[in-house]
């Protein structure tokens, strides 16, 4: 008799609050494989698109909510774009149960006017500052089509504001090797907005 193997997505909702650390792993298929649910349709779609890229860098994200289950995504960059991978179960209701949905954003690193990146720095008893969470955005000259909360429109015409990509990591949500990976990141991206793409 065969060894039970479990569904290929959509599995049981009695999943561990921790995830495995992805950090160590210095290569996009091993860190996938190691922390994400579904690996094999994330890799599967972000390859298809980088067709032989490098991957220069890139952050992974996966968290359990309430509602919908598991949410996962991967975030690449290729040295010219960002390659965004998103996977999240599908709400009880709007569809087969075990249904999930795969979606992929290509991003230009053109189109990225800012990077930032907010550490929080914490001390140690022996006084050595410590990072203990991490917050970095990528703005986008894309307009964000969200509608604003009321009274933030102006004269009648909606107030503009640009999509942006945030990602975050603490102590408590993926420890100081995710955070360390995820301000590498925002480092490698800042490196490279403004100048030619390579």
């Amino acid at each position: 008799m065969g060894a039970m193997s479990s569904p290929p997505f959509g599995g049981s909702n009695d999943m561990p609050a921790v995830f495995p650390d992805w950090s160590p792993y210095e290569d996009l298929d091993s860190a996938a494989r190691a922390y994400l649910r579904d690996p094999e349709v994330a890799l599967d779609a972000l390859f298809g698109v980088l067709r032989g890229a490098s991957v220069l860098c890139f952050t992974l994200e996966r968290f359990v909510n309430e509602v919908n289950g598991v949410w996962q995504e991967v975030v690449i960059c290729d040295g010219s774009r960002l390659v965004l991978w998103h996977g999240e179960d599908v709400a009880p209701g709007d569809g087969p149960v075990g249904s999930m949905t795969s979606s992929l954003r290509v991003v230009p690193l053109s189109t990225v006017t800012e990077v930032g990146c907010r550490r929080r720095l914490t001390r140690t008893p022996t006084g050595q500052a410590r990072v203990d969470s991490i917050d970095v955005y990528l703005l986008l000259s894309s307009v964000d089509d969200a509608v604003p909360p009321p009274g933030l429109e102006e004269e009648g015409r909606p107030a503009l504001r640009h999509d942006a990509l945030r990602f975050g990591k603490t102590l408590d949500d993926g420890g100081p090797g995710q955070i360390a990976r995820l301000e590498e990141f925002s480092r490698v991206v800042a490196s490279l907005v403004g100048r030619p793409t390579l």
